[in-house]
């Protein structure tokens, strides 16, 4: 089988430097034939990962954090070739998600055991998104993140919590599977995995092969609650407070007020006013472990 490795050589903590050594002394050398590319700037793992599905390559591999996981499943996206992950990144929610391990040997085993299976993936305004995307206080956060000089979990929750008291949240009309709704929201994820990444979970129950995102609209907690109500985040139990509200989509339309900050697999964009969500199920072939919950 052909193996495709797909470096950021940039991403989050730096562990893919010694990739190629990982890939001479780990990888079962009897099943797979490999080759190593390295990514130079934005889009290119989706360039390089759509030419090798083109040309038939069994697997590529995202090695990286969400972001690039991100392109190489743009690349790969309704073909043959299936994605595996190993995760390099700040927060690596799909890899969590997935139970893929964090420690690199152990992740590449998981590719030498070659279990697949197909996930479902989602569109905010025809761009891709796997894990999650999201519009509000995190795509605020995710655009401050992008921007800090030092990455890791340790400068996320410092540019959280400098920045929530300030933040107000905004006012956004849904459109769910033909359902109107208005909600004044801190912010509104779009959830195909449970996981924002660093064992946080604002939606225990998302399913990667359900046929659906769900719609996570969280409200403003007050400051002097968030020290209580934050753990839940770690502890999987989020949505069971009243400041959530989960609904199960398949197609979302939001209108906002101002078209700004939105966030694709915790990757920072603009877009409009008016977004729209919609789910391709069942759309990518991933190699997960075993043990893997989807």
């Amino acid at each position: 089988m052909r193996i495709l490795f797909i470096v950021n050589p940039i991403s989050g903590v730096k562990k893919q430097r010694k990739i190629e050594q990982l890939v001479e002394d780990h990888l079962d050398k009897s099943l797979f034939e490999s080759k190593i590319m390295y990514t130079e700037g934005p889009g290119d793992a989706t360039v390089i990962s759509r030419k090798a599905a083109e040309e038939n390559t069994d697997i590529v591999v995202a090695v990286g954090g969400d972001g690039t996981v991100n392109e190489v499943a743009a690349g790969l996206v309704g073909t043959n070739t299936a994605m595996a992950i190993l995760p390099c990144g700040s927060g690596n929610g799909l890899s969590r998600h997935l139970k893929i391990p964090m420690n690199l040997k152990k992740a590449m085993e998981v590719i030498n055991q070659n279990k697949t299976t197909r996930i479902d993936t989602a569109t905010l305004n025809d761009q891709l998104f796997v894990n999650v995307a999201g519009v509000g206080f995190d795509a605020f956060i995710a655009k401050k993140f992008s921007q800090a000089h030092k990455r890791g979990f340790t400068t996320y929750l410092k540019i959280t919590t400098q920045s929530y008291k300030d933040y107000k949240p905004k006012k956004y009309t849904l459109v769910i599977d033909g359902n109107e709704i208005k909600r004044r929201a801190l912010l509104i994820s779009f959830a195909n995995s449970s996981q924002f990444g660093n064992n946080t979970s604002i939606d225990p129950k998302a399913s990667l092969d359900d046929g659906y995102i769900d719609v996570c609209i969280v409200g403003k907690i007050p400051f002097f609650k968030t020290i209580f109500i934050a753990p839940l985040l770690f502890m999987k139990q989020f949505d069971r407070t009243h400041f959530v509200e989960i609904i199960r989509a398949k197609e979302v339309y939001v209108k906002r007020k101002k078209g700004k900050n939105i966030h694709l697999d915790g990757d920072p964009k603009k877009m409009g006013k008016e977004l729209t969500m919609k789910v391709n199920p069942k759309s990518l072939i991933i190699v997960v472990p075993p043990f893997a919950i989807i």
